[in-house]
């Protein structure tokens, strides 16, 4: 299945509207806060990471200069919320001391995208997702984020392999679709909400899902039935 059949497929799935914020799909008042944010979603579910950003705001601490003003107990406690806290104050004041280095915002908007992806790879605790998460959402640039939710929908398909590489099913998209943004948010939001709802790890809802008669997953169970 071509990529973009299966973007359009998604939107029929769905009538549920997108978050149209001001990064798109990631819910965050500063491209800053979509750094800290990619440190704290690491293995962990999104709620939590909004309580522990919720209280680095009330601590007046959503900046670089005041996170790393913070002592790495204070740290943790405030990120306390999204789990393995003490890891992951570690991994958010490299990814502060970093954008302290080379920030602000409009600064690193003037470097080129290879570029800065390596920069960022080279932060410790920042792997590719985290990365492509700064890079497409904080900055808008056409990278696209690949995660476990991509790689469950598109094995279960049968357009890849279940142990696919990272780098290779990125470049699978990016090299399938159009440089856009706007267009790799959208379909990273598509794919999350459909393995969410729909394609579940556990027990997907085939007789549901408008892609079961070209999914490989959903023939194999036996469970072809037509959607209500």
């Amino acid at each position: 299945m071509r990529l973009q059949t299966l973007l359009n497929r998604l939107r029929q799935q769905s009538a549920r509207p997108l978050r149209d914020g001001r990064f798109g799909w990631w819910p965050a008042r500063s491209a800053f806060e979509i750094l800290v944010g990619a440190i704290l979603t690491q293995n962990t579910a999104w709620v939590n990471v909004e309580k522990s950003i919720a209280r680095l705001r009330e601590a007046e601490a959503l900046s670089a200069d005041a996170i790393l003003a913070l002592s790495p107990a204070e740290l943790a406690e405030l990120i306390r919320p999204s789990g393995y806290y003490n890891v992951k104050q570690k991994r958010l004041r490299a990814l502060c001391e970093w954008y302290q280095q080379h920030g602000p915002v409009r600064r690193l908007k003037r470097v080129p995208t290879d570029e800065l992806r390596k920069q960022l790879l080279a932060v410790h605790g920042v792997g590719p997702e985290t990365a492509d998460d700064i890079l497409l959402y904080a900055l808008g640039r056409p990278i696209f984020v690949v995660d476990a939710y991509t790689r469950r929908l598109l094995s279960r398909i049968g357009e890849v392999p279940a142990d696919i590489g990272y780098e290779e099913l990125r470049e699978k998209f990016e090299r399938e679709l159009p440089s856009d943004p706007a267009l790799y948010n959208e379909y990273h939001a598509r794919i999350v909400l459909h393995a969410k709802h729909i394609c579940t790890a556990r027990e997907p809802n085939c007789g549901a899902c408008l892609l079961r008669l070209d999914c490989a997953y959903a023939k194999d169970r036996g469970t072809m039935p037509p959607v209500a």
